[in-house]
């Protein structure tokens, strides 16, 4: 008879989530994930593989939080461009806060950390910005039709320019001191949308 899990593996893998949002994935051990976890070694490998692909779980699990809270912000009824202004501005405060300062975005540290040299990385990471894209090309495709936006401005390509300069914020917001240098680029991102 096959013996039941002792451990939840849904509050596993948020923790797991958490301590490598906190450390990064270098930086975290098998060691640490044990303790973190509170589960053996053989009993994370058996539920989720190596420490790369808990890592890999993880990310999607990020996304899996972030998309339906984006999408909220950014698919209301009424005025879309409002609310493309407030997650850019959301972003750019995010990061330059004490908090936002110390973790950054996990998706923005796998680019970071992992993007380069780790191919299955930076797929995730690639999903995660393709979504942030399609969303925010979407509510800038319905603030010009609602006449928000002027017609001779490309939505995709806005969108596309502050999807870097939003990624941009949480890179430059996480080691400078000077949250000036992150409102100052956000609202110069925003001034193009007038």
């Amino acid at each position: 008879m096959a013996r039941t899990k002792e451990f939840d593996p849904d509050a596993a893998l948020q923790s797991a989530l958490e301590l490598f949002w906190r450390r990064g994935y270098e930086a975290t051990s098998m060691a640490d994930l044990v303790e973190a976890l509170g589960i053996g070694r053989a009993s994370i490998y058996a539920t989720f593989g190596n420490k790369h692909e808990l890592y890999l779980k993880a990310l999607e699990r990020y996304g899996e939080q972030q998309r339906p809270l984006l999408l909220a912000e950014l698919a209301p009824p009424g005025p879309a461009l409002p609310a493309v202004r407030a997650v850019v501005r959301r972003f750019g405060a995010e990061s330059v806060s004490e908090d936002g300062r110390l973790i950054g975005c996990f998706i923005t540290n796998t680019a970071a950390e992992l993007g380069p040299h780790d191919e299955a990385a930076a797929r995730g990471v690639e999903r995660s910005w393709d979504h942030i894209e399609t969303l925010l090309h979407s509510a800038l495709v319905r603030a010009q039709a609602q006449g928000e936006l002027p017609e001779g401005r490309d939505p995709l390509t806005l969108a596309r320019m502050l999807l870097v300069v939003m990624q941009g914020v949480r890179v430059v917001g996480k080691a400078s001191r000077e949250p000036a240098r992150v409102r100052d680029a956000v609202e110069q991102a925003l001034a193009l949308l007038d």
